[in-house]
């Protein structure tokens, strides 16, 4: 790399203060690059971050100006970077602008933090904007989930001694292949599969879901796995949201915008009393699965927690706490909480959305 290569990236990586001191104008989309990061990380003389200004029509050239320069993985990082450096929360009030976004997780979370604000002329254009991220998450989400917990559902006991009826006759055939009788032109088996005996398939589900507003973007994921979960008939789900309250939505699980919509972000948390309720609503223990999707952050009785939570994993329910559902990396949770579930023998960690079908299915089959 030249000396000159080299100017011009520590000109990119340091800004428009460095323009004089390195020597190294910008030409081309470069120098667009430049102004667009610079409007949104750059500090002007009076301290003051950014400078879009409350124009919309700069605004939204703007967003339209990182879709043009960046990636959409650094769209959505630098959108989410607008949000609190920019204050694009009171410009979202604004449909235009809203249309003009790059619908993505962070966004569904922020208009869910502001559903409560915004004001009617903008709520068609808000739920437009969730519905499509909703609809994203569940073309992408619906069928791993589906074929991992409906082949955890089916998974039957081998069955060796098969009555007529219930020889699985390829199997058979396979396995004794070896065997064949030229004399006889036949196959003499020697082992038999069978098809195996289902248990009781029907299992309830209960996803217990932390609304602080840190866990809003696990909160997204989670509403869309519920809706995919509550489609497949073997599965009895219950979604319930808890900050100090505890809000029962399983009646919206047919639409994951009216569920999210639902949702009551920030405010405190008081798991044990989650867990309260969710416990009460345990029937089958042993085919029963709850799923905790919380920080740990406990702002009730943290003792009670623990002998809440010790109760339900001695009753025989599947018990699983997740301390983040999103693809942002490593965790924010208490760790000495997390650490007591762990010992409490609660299976206690951070998942990705990509790895919760696999996650079902192990608890599935248990």
């Amino acid at each position: 790399m030249n000396d000159q290569k080299r100017k011009t990236r520590w000109r990119m990586l340091l800004g428009q203060e460095s323009a004089e001191s390195l020597d190294a104008p910008l030409q081309g989309d470069l120098k667009q690059m430049d102004r667009v990061l610079d409007a949104l990380y750059g500090d002007s003389k009076e301290g003051r971050k950014g400078g879009l200004g409350s124009s919309n029509p700069q605004v939204n050239r703007w967003l339209g100006d990182i879709r043009r320069y960046f990636p959409s993985s650094m769209v959505q990082m630098m959108q989410k970077d607008a949000y609190e450096r920019l204050d694009l929360k009171r410009m979202l009030l604004e449909p235009e602008l809203l249309e003009s976004m790059e619908p993505d997780v962070h966004l569904v979370a922020t208009l869910i933090n502001l559903k409560d604000v915004i004001p009617s002329q903008t709520k068609a254009t808000a739920r437009m904007v969730v519905q499509k991220v909703a609809d994203e998450l569940m073309r992408k989400l619906r069928l791993p989930t589906e074929q991992a917990v409906r082949g955890a559902l089916s998974r039957s006991i081998r069955n060796r001694r098969p009555k007529w009826n219930e020889i699985d006759w390829t199997r058979t055939i396979r396995a004794n292949l070896k065997h064949y009788q030229p004399e006889y032109q036949a196959i003499i088996p020697h082992i038999m599969h069978g098809m195996g005996r289902k248990g009781n398939s029907l299992k309830d589900v209960i996803l217990c879901i932390d609304q602080s507003g840190s866990m809003a973007t696990s909160l997204v994921y989670a509403s869309v796995f519920g809706a995919v979960l509550a489609s497949i008939p073997a599965l009895r789900v219950r979604m319930v949201f808890f900050d100090t309250a505890i809000a029962d939505l399983t009646e919206k699980l047919n639409d994951p915008v009216d569920l999210l919509f639902g949702a009551n972000l920030g405010g405190g948390t008081d798991i044990n009393r989650a867990l309260t309720y969710c416990q009460s609503h345990i029937r089958r223990p042993q085919d029963s699965i709850l799923v905790l999707i919380s920080d740990l952050y406990e702002g009730g009785n943290r003792a009670e927690l623990l002998q809440r939570a010790a109760r339900i994993q001695a009753s025989g329910a599947k018990f699983i706490a997740l301390l983040a559902l999103n693809d942002e990396g490593k965790p924010f949770y208490d760790h000495e909480m997390a650490q007591e579930f762990a010992t409490l023998g609660i299976p206690t960690f951070a998942c990705s959305p990509d790895q919760f079908p696999r996650l079902m299915a192990d608890a599935l089959k248990r």
